[in-house]
């Protein structure tokens, strides 16, 4: 703070301004005597002469006896006190508990509580308007507040002054209604924040509605994800009879509700619906509309839900179902394609029925579940959508891994599920009838004509009956209960011999040759045949292709690759043959194209973001997955997926090992039949803890 000398001494003849310049002067000097000033005789004897300073003569040194040269840095340096604003809210938070200098008081639940206008004003859009805006409050000294918690008021007070607040168990409510009040909305998200911290199954309901009366918004949010994510606690609630129509129907129809069956929401649209018919039947049917019925049992279509005197006595509902039946029955006669696994649910149904009507119901079928019409990806549930298992491959180590990883798509994260019963690498992977087999490659000594399946339901693997012959770089894939081993190559050769197992006998036969020798070759299946994708034929890669009919256990070559592949991943989604990466001899790929089997020809489609040789690839949820492989430098943990849609790739969750010529593949398993059961749906009781502090 800078005084001219004429404006200082004519301050100083007031004795009224003396304490306050003395402060401004003096107050943080360590030692006065060091104070130099040019500032005359006549100053420092009204200084000394002062009756309210103790202070020794002051030496004057006048200026001219300094020399300042400026250097190469300049004449002017900015300087800046980071520590000044909280030294000064600390001396303010002083002057307010001396109850020095405040100009409003507040009537709090029969309390006073004293501050500073200003400072309120700062820190609040509401103190702001109520001293500026010519409000009667403006001119008042003593406000009243009426509806108040004495306790909040304080609390927030004092970190408008201090910075700092202890949010609590039993605190947190009135802190947010009191600056929702006062709009201090980082004192709300802070509250949102703690509380996000404390949901449970048995509070969340009670929670979301709080935060909805409060418009806390990401407290909503997080209440809903947590909803979804633990539906089956909380559709068992007492609390769910509670929910509003609009909160109930924004929940179910979210894909990531985590159901383990899709009866499960018929079953709580009616227990929602039973607690007061009267009011809540006129939502069935935008209710019933949040159904994925391609989900539903075909057994408890007719059964449960037909008969359900809800449904029979509403047409809407009746009409959502004829229409879906009768989708199902158009996607079979007129569809161009028919996808082996469109969206990854298996798609061989049959359907036979005479007219559209109700007694559409009526129509006859051998399989269980009613998903042979494509669902669009909003329909898709992604509780039961199918995981994408990648197991074994080798890494940085050079060694080859047992262990194998599965992907949630719902909470896009992978985890670890028990190890195959021997080191893999460069193994084929494929799902059948329900469970998941891992055959030949590589362990690290020796090459591998040994086979394990995983099942699901007993979360363990198991020997099976071994190939006639040892092999890595070898690719399969299913047909009905069959299983087909295709190429490979040990280091001798490459190879064009198939084996066929049958998952009935546990046992392997030899059926016909394919036209080329292929090793690290990518195989799919595609309208019921078996199509054999790139390779290595032991001299360089190829880009080649041909498909195997198992009528007639005879195959034939289709149009070539637009780029030469050998470890590429090689899948089908919506009906389209995809190959993805791979290596051209030693030099990965970026580079991706799909194959469209109506018209013989390959499409490029986009480059994904690294290349990837030796990649797994799987389709979930109408999307292609690029799993880990190498770039050429390293081996990568990285995952992403291509969107048909957009011709777009994205990162996802990376797995948990860096791998390349690991076995990929998608199966029709629950996230919740490997014993991953929700965190919080035993106990429902909020996790420990007190105060927390921003």
């Amino acid at each position: 703070m800078r005084f001219k000398p004429n404006q200082i001494s004519t301050s100083f003849n007031t004795t009224y301004h003396m304490p306050v310049y003395a402060r401004a002067i003096f107050g943080s000097f360590p030692t006065v005597q060091q104070v130099r000033v040019d500032h005359g005789e006549k100053f420092t004897t009204d200084i000394e002469e002062h009756p309210d300073l103790t202070v020794k003569r002051v030496k004057v040194v006048p200026f001219d006896e300094f020399e300042l040269v400026s250097n190469s840095g300049g004449s002017r340096v900015e300087y800046e006190n980071q520590k000044q604003p909280a030294e000064i809210m600390r001396q303010m938070q002083i002057l307010r508990e001396d109850e020095e200098l405040c100009d409003v008081e507040f009537i709090v639940e029969g309390s006073v509580i004293r501050a500073h206008r200003y400072i309120l004003a700062a820190a609040s859009p509401y103190f702001k308007a109520m001293f500026s805006n010519r409000m009667v409050e403006m001119k008042k000294v003593t406000i009243e507040l009426q509806d108040i918690p004495k306790e909040s008021m304080e609390t927030l007070i004092n970190y408008i002054y201090t910075d700092k607040i202890a949010i609590t168990i039993t605190n947190v409510h009135q802190l947010i209604f009191t600056a929702t009040i006062f709009q201090m909305d980082v004192i709300i998200a802070a509250c949102q924040e703690y509380l996000t911290t404390k949901i449970t199954s048995n509070n969340c309901l009670a929670l979301h509605n709080f935060a909805e009366t409060y418009n806390c918004t990401t407290l909503i949010s997080s209440t809903d994800d947590f909803a979804a994510d633990q539906f089956e606690c909380i559709r068992r609630h007492t609390g769910f009879k509670s929910m509003s129509f609009l909160h109930l129907k924004r929940l179910l129809n979210r894909s990531d509700l985590n159901i383990r069956e899709e009866e499960g929401v018929f079953e709580s649209i009616t227990y929602w619906i039973e607690a007061d018919p009267a009011d809540r039947l006129q939502y069935l049917p935008e209710l019933f509309e949040t159904m994925r019925l391609h989900l539903v049992a075909w057994d408890y279509l007719c059964d449960v839900i037909k008969p359900h005197r809800f449904i029979k006595e509403n047409r809407e509902c009746r009409d959502i179902i004829s229409s879906a039946l009768f989708d199902a029955m158009q996607s079979q006669t007129s569809r161009k394609r028919t996808p082996q696994k469109d969206n990854n649910f298996e798609t061989t149904q049959e359907y036979s029925a005479s007219t559209m009507s109700d007694s559409i119901l009526s129509l006859t079928t051998t399989f269980p579940v009613l998903n042979s019409l494509s669902p669009a990806p909003t329909k898709i549930r992604k509780s039961v959508a199918g995981i994408i298992f990648c197991a074994g491959g080798r890494g940085t180590a050079g060694g080859p891994f047992s262990s194998v990883e599965a992907y949630d798509w719902r909470k896009n994260q992978w985890f670890p599920v028990p190890d195959m019963m021997s080191k893999r690498r460069h193994v084929g992977v494929v799902s059948a009838q329900g469970n998941l087999y891992a055959i030949g490659g590589h362990d690290g000594e020796s090459h591998l004509a040994t086979a394990e399946a995983f099942r699901p339901s007993t979360n363990q693997w198991k020997r099976i009956a071994s190939m006639k012959t040892a092999r890595r770089g070898i690719a399969v894939a299913s047909i009905g209960s069959a299983i087909f081993a295709v190429g490979g190559l040990d280091d001798r050769t490459c190879y064009r011999t198939v084996e066929r197992y049958d998952i009935d006998s546990d046992e392997w036969s030899e059926v016909a040759d394919m036209e080329s020798q292929r090793g690290g070759v990518g195989v799919a299946v595609l309208n019921k045949h078996l199509f054999a994708i790139g390779g290595n034929d032991g001299t360089s890669s190829l880009d080649t292709c041909e498909k195997y009919d198992p009528l007639v256990d005879k195959w034939k070559s289709i149009a070539k690759m637009q780029c030469r592949r050998a470890g590429s991943g090689v899948c089908v989604l919506d009906g389209y043959l995809y190959a993805i990466g791979g290596f051209d001899d030693n030099a990965p790929l970026a580079t991706c194209e799909r194959y469209d089997a109506d018209i013989n020809k390959w499409q490029a489609l986009a480059n994904m973001s690294s290349p990837r040789g030796g990649v797994g690839v799987a389709a979930l949820g109408g999307k292609v997955y690029a799993i880990g492989g190498h770039d050429g430098s390293r081996y990568l943990n990285t995952v992403e997926c291509y969107d048909p849609t957009s011709n777009c790739w994205r990162a996802v969750a990376d797995i948990q090992e860096c791998r390349a010529g690991a076995g990929v593949a998608w199966a029709n398993v629950r996230v919740h039949q490997l014993g991953r059961l929700p965190s919080h749906c035993d106990s429902g009781c909020a996790p420990s803890g007190g105060a927390y502090c921003v």
